[in-house]
């Protein structure tokens, strides 16, 4: 898929992994919709990426919320031909806590957001790329989500982020098996421990620690890394129905 003169919905946004590829996108030449429940910060980010972006309001677990944002990019943009999934949440929460067990609203809360909100950008956005005219190799859209290495290596206190995200790595193959006659593609990245808002109240010494964990390069990862990630999968149009991890060879410990 060549990114230039294409359209994208990035969800997530507004800050992170998100904005760190729509950055990456408008910077190759293609046309970003940030969606993104933090209006402040999806105004702000849109207005540094320029005129190649805008931001629209989106809930990823509402289903009209993100047709909204859809329709709203293809409005702006033309088509859809891209989108990358980075919203998401987490809690930590053991199953038997010693205030009791795991609150159910909670656990359906995270996987409604990480793993219905998935399914959800994941449906309408393919949907809409059907329309598309498929270029050379018979493409007509590329899909990115995003996992986890908990979907893998979940530690105590992370069973419903843990359970979200190994959905997610669980509906690439199907969907890209489905979606392969559509010409549409889909891919999921894995980022191991990364330097984002989830983070981002940690004390310094705390986020050292963390970032010393991993075999090499022992650091946080950066949102670059992961959005240079994102752009290579759209750009290789034989990445598809895989789960890639991206961690620096890290193994989480059980806690």
């Amino acid at each position: 898929m060549r990114i230039a003169e294409s359209s994208a919905l990035v969800t997530g946004g507004a800050s992170g992994l998100g904005a760190a590829t729509a950055r990456r996108l408008v910077e190759a030449g293609g046309y970003v919709a940030l969606a993104d429940l933090n209006q402040e910060a999806g105004k702000a980010m849109a207005a540094q990426l320029g005129d190649r972006a805008i931001f629209v309001q989106t809930d990823v677990s509402d289903a009209e919320s993100v047709a909204r944002a859809i329709s709203t990019a293809v409005e702006r943009h033309g088509r859809l031909h891209i989108a990358v999934n980075c919203a998401g949440i987490a809690i930590a929460e053991r199953i038997l806590g010693k205030e009791g067990p795991h609150d159910l609203q909670r656990f359906n809360k995270v996987l409604y957001v990480n793993l219905v909100g998935s399914f959800n950008v994941l449906m309408l956005a393919a949907e809409q790329m059907t329309g598309n005219t498929p270029n050379p190799d018979g493409e007509r859209g590329v899909i990115v989500m995003t996992a986890s290495i908990a979907a893998f290596d979940g530690q105590i206190g992370q069973i419903a982020y843990a359970a979200s995200k190994a959905g997610v790595v669980g509906m690439t193959l199907p969907a890209a098996r489905e979606l392969a006659r559509h010409g549409i593609r889909v891919a999921t990245i894995a980022p191991g421990i990364f330097d984002t808002s989830m983070l981002a109240g940690l004390p310094e010494a705390a986020r050292e620690s963390l970032g010393q964990q991993v075999p090499f390069p022992p650091r946080l990862g950066n949102p670059d890394e992961y959005a240079a990630l994102a752009q290579h999968i759209i750009d290789n149009v034989m990445i598809n129905g895989e789960t890639i991890r991206l961690d620096g060879a890290i193994r989480m410990a059980p806690k």
